[in-house]
């Protein structure tokens, strides 16, 4: 049996940058290529979606934060999926269907049109607006 992961509460978050260089760089290097259509998808949702953002990789993964509140989303490729966890989605309404870590729930998405999709962007909408992780 894998090691649980630790909250969100006993981690030490990333350093923001306004640079999107890095998480650029992550999909190169760091994504799976199958998966490059996803990531780079959800990327574009995201920057579409919500102004002023903030950027960093840690944990190979990315980050996408506001200064005000905080680390809002955290995406993580594999191998046959992409997570988006919703650092606040808890209090989404409705929230996305997995996870009960804290107040994060996320999403796994397997094809490009599931980064689309009127759910996804209404999921992204929402992170732009509740507290996420400081």
């Amino acid at each position: 049996m894998g090691k649980s992961r630790k909250s969100y509460a006993d981690r030490k978050p990333p350093v923001p940058s306004d640079s999107h260089a890095d998480i650029e760089d992550w999909i190169q290097r760091g994504v799976m290529p199958d998966m490059h259509p996803i990531v780079k998808r959800v990327d574009e949702v995201i920057r579409e979606t919500i102004p002023g953002l903030q950027y960093a990789i840690k944990w190979k993964q990315a980050y996408y934060g506001l200064p005000e509140r905080g680390w809002i989303i955290e995406m993580a490729a594999f191998a046959v999926s992409v997570n988006v966890a919703f650092l606040g989605g808890a209090e989404f309404d409705p929230p996305p269907p997995l996870g009960t870590t804290d107040r994060s729930r996320y999403v796994k998405l397997t094809t490009p049109e599931e980064a689309q999709g009127p759910q996804m962007h209404e999921w992204v909408r929402q992170a732009g607006h509740v507290p996420g992780w400081k």
